[in-house]
């Protein structure tokens, strides 16, 4: 099925490299030592007045994208990461065909999507949730990528729970081991479980992430900390759908997000 796209009159042709160029300098991608590389991944189009934007980089979404007319995707998972073989496998080829035959550009943004404070994934999600984003927290790669979401009033915890499964759209695995009422919670987004143990070491109500680990159940109840595993897709939607429409607000292009969604 092809997305439905915003109403815009006049949709604005614009450089494509104008657009990753702007996306370079708000989210810094050279500071960072990532998993992989960010930004311009795969050249297509050279201007663009269709952005799609997904959460990871696969073929369905290069097919549902080409569908939609997509110019320029941009990710948050990219095709391209360390621990993959660097010669191409039938699998790497039909993506890059899917995008080669549409034209279709691609750019993605990892950490440094995941650690913004506007944009972010983690940041989001504290607004979201009703918390003041605080402090940095949560490491990866020695850098902090999450954040610290702080409440005066506190949020019940049945309260965020319910609040999770509104935000992300799927009921998150919880082990509810903390105080009833939360006044303070780290987010790190995806795959960020260990981190628990700076959330506990921190004197934090709860801990949100993307997936568990089978050590959390533990560590949780023995610190006293609710652990919230809303999903790696589900939590590492916000940032890259408030990108698209940023660049739709900045530019005047068409910008649809495509949801493929993953239960893990």
């Amino acid at each position: 099925m092809v997305p439905e796209f915003p109403n815009l009159q006049n949709p604005t042709m614009t450089a494509t490299t104008d657009i990753v160029t702007f996306l370079d300098e708000l989210l810094e991608p050279s500071t960072w030592d990532d998993y992989g590389p960010n930004g311009l991944q795969v050249p297509g189009a050279a201007e663009t007045w269709r952005v799609a934007t997904g959460v990871s980089a696969q073929l369905e979404l290069f097919r549902r994208a080409a569908e939609a007319g997509a110019d320029l995707l941009l990710t948050h998972h990219g095709l391209f990461w360390d621990f993959h073989p660097r010669a191409l496998s039938p699998q790497m080829k039909a993506r890059l065909e899917a995008l080669f035959g549409a034209g279709i550009a691609l750019a993605a943004y990892h950490l440094p999507l995941d650690a913004h404070p506007e944009v972010g994934n983690n940041a989001l999600i504290c607004q979201a949730l009703g918390f003041e984003r605080a402090e940095p927290f949560g490491k990866a790669r020695d850098r902090s990528v999450g954040f610290v979401g702080r409440s005066a009033e506190g949020i019940g915890a049945a309260e965020l729970v319910a609040r999770c499964g509104k935000v992300f759209g799927q009921e998150p695995l919880v082990f509810d081991a903390g105080p009833e009422v939360v006044h303070s919670i780290g987010v790190v987004s995806g795959a960020g479980a260990s981190s628990v143990s700076e959330a506990a070491a921190a004197g934090l109500d709860a801990f949100l992430t993307g997936e568990p680990a089978e050590h959390v159940m533990a560590d949780a109840r023995e610190a006293g900390v609710h652990f919230i595993a809303a999903g790696h897709y589900a939590t590492e939607t916000l940032g890259i759908r408030r990108v698209g429409e940023l660049v739709a607000e900045r530019f005047g292009v068409e910008h649809v997000f495509i949801d493929v969604p993953n239960p893990v």
